[in-house]
């Protein structure tokens, strides 16, 4: 549907509503500013879940927002669990694939259309990963604007999904795929990813059953996105053309802007009267800077799985001792449910051996510590936010992929962005002593670092004033208008 004049009030009206997990909610609350400053009336929807998680984390009072910048709150439907935890993905996707959230958020829509404290909704900003919210948007009569708050790499592997299931590729013939040498197969029809193989796609294919919930939710994301009047990725032109342009030259997508990253932009905002609104659903330990002050330049390394990646105790005892015999001095953040099933608990030899130049942490204020000077690279499971942020940052980073479009981002940050190295799957502590030493101090981690401090320039240069995500930032908001 194409934005028409008639649903503009006195103040055009968006309403985000992000998919329930840190990553996404940062995204979206970062463009939900963006447009506030432009002018809009935002209304920013949580699960009752997450908007109590923010209360715990934030303060109570942390939601407050303003008369034109308000937090609303849809349930779930899901059963209740920790509330330090990120929730069980296979049963959020369950619910939001069957459209369980569908009915309460119609009805919260419908409520903001009568109320008389703001103005009409005029478009829905949908995380991409809510279809759901699309089918409100147009039950309402009002645009959908779909964000992928991912890579366009990452999305252009996702919209591969029907190919590997017409090709028969998808889901797995069996279990022997996974180890048989299947995945190395290099995919030569996707425009925009010379060379990439099938392992490099995003995870959710690899699965026996055709009934498996999140590749049977990524089909359906796929497949409802054309209905969608804009699509929008963070990310920005100088450091994906060639997938943007696959994507923008693909009939059935509607217009894609890449915009971000949305940070540089938000930087640049004069007096942003919601500079100081946090957006982490853990508390953030903000010691570990003044930790950071005491340190050299470039001599810490950043360890950070971000809030989803989860691993088992023997792994992270080898990623411990690894970082332990590597020397290096490191900020590791070791969240309350990191470990499946159990609590994370270091070995007190390491604890000693390493007291001097480590740091633990359950949760930083990751893009402060980024920004820090004494940090010199990163260790991460490749989320899209995360590598952003080092991109931003000029971080050079180790890859240990756990899941989803974290395959994917690692291979272009390896591959096509030259900031990378990969920790293969199966982690040895002698590995990692070797790979972090090389990152901190080798041939190879100085050639990465130039090379993220050049994306970190052209970085900047896309979000100013005249920059290509300026300009499609500017585009996208003529269009919602």
């Amino acid at each position: 549907m194409g934005f028409s004049k008639e649903f503009v009030a006195d103040k055009p009206h968006a309403v985000f509503i992000p998919v329930p997990a840190q990553s996404h909610i940062t995204g979206m609350l970062k463009l939900a500013r963006l447009l506030h400053h432009r002018g809009f009336h935002i209304t920013f929807v949580n699960t009752e879940f997450n908007h109590r998680r923010f209360l715990k984390s934030l303060g109570p009072n942390s939601l407050d927002g303003l008369p034109d910048f308000r937090f609303e709150t849809i349930p779930d439907g899901l059963p209740s669990s920790d509330e330090d935890a990120t929730q069980d993905v296979d049963l959020v996707s369950d619910a939001i694939m069957k459209d369980k959230l569908l009915a309460p958020c119609l009805e919260l829509l419908l409520k903001l259309n009568d109320q008389d404290s703001g103005p009409p909704v005029t478009s829905v900003v949908c995380d991409g990963f809510m279809p759901f919210t699309i089918l409100a948007a147009e039950e309402l009569g009002v645009p959908a604007v779909v964000y992928f708050t991912i890579s366009a790499c990452s999305f252009l592997g996702y919209e591969q999904y029907p190919t590997l299931v017409e090709k028969g590729l998808a889901p797995l013939k069996d279990e022997s795929c996974l180890t048989n040498g299947f995945l190395d197969m290099v995919l030569d029809w996707i425009p925009g990813m010379k060379d990439i193989r099938l392992r490099d796609l995003p995870t959710h294919f690899r699965t026996t059953n055709p009934d498996n919930i999140l590749f049977n939710f990524m089909l359906q994301t796929i497949h409802r996105v054309d209905k969608a009047c804009a699509v929008i990725v963070h990310t920005f032109d100088a450091l994906e053309p060639h997938v943007l342009e696959a994507l923008s030259s693909m009939p059935k997508l509607p217009p894609v802007y890449a915009i971000g990253p949305q940070q540089l932009h938000l930087n640049q905002l004069p007096d942003d009267p919601l500079k100081n609104m946090g957006h982490s659903l853990w508390k953030e330990e903000t010691e570990c800077l003044e930790w950071l002050d005491s340190k050299e330049p470039n001599s810490v390394i950043y360890v950070s799985f971000g809030s989803i990646a989860v691993m088992s105790q023997q792994h992270l005892i080898e990623f411990g001792w690894g970082l332990a015999n590597s020397n290096i001095s490191f900020i590791w953040v070791i969240r309350p449910d990191l470990v499946v099933g159990e609590s994370a608990i270091l070995p007190p030899e390491f604890v000693a051996e390493t007291k001097e130049r480590g740091l633990i942490a359950s949760w930083c204020p990751q893009e402060q510590v980024l920004n820090h000077p004494s940090v010199g690279g990163f260790l991460t499971h490749c989320g899209w936010n995360s590598i952003l942020e080092s991109l931003c940052a000029g971080v050079p980073v180790l890859c240990w992929p756990f899941f989803a479009d974290q395959q994917t981002n690692c291979w272009f940050a390896c591959n096509e962005w030259g900031i990378g190295m990969e920790i293969s799957n199966d982690v040895k502590r002698d590995e990692v002593e070797k790979l972090v030493r090389e990152l901190m101090e080798g041939e190879k981690g100085e050639e990465m670092k130039n090379k993220a401090l050049e994306w970190k320039k052209l970085a900047e240069e896309a979000t100013a004033p005249h920059g290509s995500s300026s300009k499609n930032l500017d585009n996208l908001v003529n269009q919602m208008l």
